[in-house]
C-alpha cells in the first residue's frame, strides 16, 4: 500500500501516480490532502486513488490519519512524496531487502550519494540534514545518511497502532526512531533525487522543529 501526503500538489502528483502505477503491481493508492486549493484531489482521483481529506495539518498529521485509516493487513506500507522527487523503481530493490531480511523494518531512499551530480537538493538543505543526521545518531541512536528522506518502505506491523506525536515535517525524525524501538534495523538505498514539481513547502526554518523532535524523542 502507498500512502503519499499532499498539499497543492497538481503539478506532482500525476507523474507521481502515472509512474508508481507502472512500477507497482495492482496497489493501493491514499492520497491524504491537506485541503487543497488546487486541481490535487481532482487529479489523484482520476488516476484511481483514493483520497482522504485530513482533518489536521501538516505531514506528519497528514499520514498519521492516513495510517489510521487503514483497514486492511498490508505487508509493507510505502510512503513517498507527491512532488515527483523519488524516482518509483527503486521501491521494488527496497521491498526485496524486506522479504529477504526479517531483521529489517525499514528500507530508505538516500539521496546524498547523488549530491554532487544534480542541482535538485542544494547545499543549505545539505548541510542541515547532515547535522539532523548527526543528532539523531546521538541521541537516538538512529544511524542514518539521510534521515529525512521522504522515500520509505516500512512493515505494517511497526505501523499498525502507532500514533506518531509529530505534526509535520519532524515525522520522519520520529518514524526512524518508532523503527528502532521496535527492535529493527533500517537498510538505506541510494537513489537520485529529481527537481520538485511545484513548490518547494521544506524551509530551513523547519529544521528547528526537527531537531526538538529528536532531543524530545530521547527523554
Amino acid at each position: 500500500m502507498v500512502v503519499i501526503a499532499a498539499l497543492n500538489e497538481e503539478k506532482g502528483i500525476g507523474p507521481t501516480l502515472a509512474e508508481l502505477k507502472e512500477i507497482l503491481e495492482d496497489p493501493s493508492y491514499l492520497v491524504v490532502d491537506g485541503n487543497s486549493t488546487d486541481r490535487t484531489v481532482e487529479i489523484a482521483k482520476e488516476l484511481g486513488a483514493e483520497v482522504l481529506i485530513q482533518r489536521g495539518h501538516g505531514k506528519g498529521n497528514a499520514i498519521s490519519e492516513g495510517l489510521a485509516s487503514i483497514n486492511s493487513e498490508p505487508r509493507y506500507i510505502v510512503l513517498t512524496d507527491a512532488d515527483f522527487t523519488y524516482p518509483a523503481k527503486y521501491i521494488l530493490a527496497m521491498v526485496r531487502i524486506l522479504e529477504d531480511a526479517p531483521s529489517v523494518g525499514m528500507v530508505a531512499g538516500n539521496r546524498f550519494n547523488h549530491l554532487l551530480t544534480t542541482d535538485a537538493m542544494k547545499n543549505p538543505f545539505y548541510v542541515g540534514n547532515r547535522v539532523l543526521a548527526i543528532a539523531q545518531l546521538i541521541l537516538n541512536g538512529v544511524d542514518m545518511n539521510d534521515p529525512l528522506t521522504g522515500l520509505r518502505v516500512v512493515r505494517w506491523k511497526i505501523l499498525k497502532g502507532w500514533t506518531p506525536k509529530s505534526k509535520g515535517f519532524d515525522f520522519e525524525a520520529e518514524l526512524n526512531h518508532q523503527v528502532e524501538r521496535c527492535g529493527y534495523q533500517i537498510k538505506e538505498v541510494s537513489i537520485p533525487y529529481r527537481p520538485r514539481l511545484g513548490e518547494k513547502k521544506l524551509k530551513l526554518r523547519h529544521g528547528f522543529s526537527i531537531l526538538k523532535r529528536i532531543i524530545i524523542e530521547s527523554l
